[in-house]
């Protein structure tokens, strides 16, 4: 018996060792990522209204969140009640046309949840909108979004069907079958304060936007400026066309815009070691990274630091080696400067609040002329002298 007891205080002994020191490890890791206190101080110059900052989930679905809440911006500048526009709705309608293009390029396109910011439109202008409290595309026990076993089976399923001849008639069938089954099936009439609608009468009497009163903008410098041109990035999974336009009109637009009330929907890179989602800052650093030391590195992002000067041509090698990718959209509403007089954009993001600024990021305007992909706005924000330039082309 005493053997026995003794066998049994030793595995005691060992067990709360291990919990000791796992426990130890714990707070070690704790306090070496702790974040150090930001000493940043932002006063407003502009900011326009905005619908609340959502979490996009585990989905790769940020252009539809962004998308979507420039709408909800959109009716507000225009005078209407916003009401949050169902953000998977508008993603799984644009999956159907991206399968369609896929199937007729014979398989010969990237498939996956990205998207443009114009695949929000063109879903508007094609099937509509619906509010969220309609349609969450949530299953069961789901609080958030989550498509990591849905994407690879629609995937799946398109590359078995590009295989096969004949082609299947009804595949496009058994695709939205497949997408009913992880979302849920779309209501063909739904109430909304009500009032029944379907998705094109809520798009048309509710949202109440003209999707055709809308431009996109991108800038590299082999295309003709001022001319439309198909960005070729994976995500223009469409070939829709982009005015080109020479990388300081960038800031010029967004900057007119802000002032006369229009936010600006934004396609950017966010794989920059000077963007810090944590801190809600993003920059171009004086001194590369890879040179600071690791003080340097901890203080990044702390309080406003040098920034460095872009090129045009720096831009577009970074877009061709593919140091600037697309990979994420945000929705600029506002214009901000720091305790120095600096300015830098008010930025929503779809990752949650759990960051320094509650969801939201504030970017310098070199960071913009950098690592800007696309933008989207309404017409009637850009100045004269572009919009001949535009229509003279």
């Amino acid at each position: 018996m005493k053997k026995y007891k003794r066998l049994i205080i030793i595995i005691l002994v060992v067990l709360i060792g291990s919990l000791l020191a796992l426990y130890g490890r714990m707070l070690l890791n704790k306090n070496k990522y702790k974040r150090i206190k930001s000493e940043y101080v932002f006063t407003d110059v502009i900011n326009l209204g905005c619908t609340s900052v959502k979490q996009q989930g585990a989905s790769n679905t940020c252009w539809s969140y962004t998308g979507n809440s420039f709408l909800e911006s959109e009716m507000i500048r225009l005078g209407r009640e916003p009401v949050e526009i169902s953000q998977v709705y508008t993603a799984r309608q644009a999956y159907v046309e991206k399968a369609h293009n896929f199937v007729r390029l014979h398989g010969g396109l990237t498939m996956g949840e990205g998207g443009q910011l114009h695949d929000v439109l063109n879903v508007f202008r094609k099937y509509g909108a619906i509010p969220r409290s309609a349609y969450a595309g949530l299953r069961g026990n789901q609080t958030y979004n989550d498509f990591k076993k849905m994407t690879p089976m629609l995937n799946t399923m398109l590359k078995v069907l590009v295989k096969s001849r004949p082609l299947t008639p009804n595949w496009e069938q058994a695709y939205r079958a497949a997408l009913d089954a992880h979302l849920g099936e779309v209501p063909e009439k739904f109430d909304f304060k009500g009032k029944t609608y379907t998705a094109r009468t809520f798009a048309d009497q509710v949202i109440g936007i003209d999707p055709d009163e809308y431009m996109r903008f991108a800038s590299v410098t082999d295309q003709p400026y001022y001319k439309p041109f198909v960005l070729l990035v994976p995500d223009n999974w469409s070939f829709d066309h982009f005015y080109n336009v020479p990388m300081q009109d960038l800031t010029r637009i967004i900057d007119r815009a802000l002032r006369l009330g229009f936010t600006v929907a934004w396609t950017t890179d966010v794989s920059e070691k000077g963007f810090s989602w944590p801190y809600g800052i993003a920059y171009v650093p004086a001194k590369p990274v890879d040179s600071m030391s690791e003080e340097e590195k901890k203080t990044m992002f702390v309080k406003p630091k040098p920034e460095k000067k872009i090129t045009a041509e720096e831009r577009q090698r970074a877009f061709d080696n593919w140091g600037t990718t697309d990979d994420h959209a945000m929705h600029i509403v506002g214009l901000a400067k720091d305790q120095h007089g600096k300015e830098y954009y008010l930025v929503k993001n779809s990752w949650g609040k759990a960051n320094e600024f509650k969801g939201y990021m504030y970017v310098t305007k070199e960071y913009v002329n950098f690592k800007t992909i696309t933008l989207l706005l309404h017409k009637d924000a850009l100045d004269a002298t572009l919009a001949s330039k535009l229509k003279s082309q």
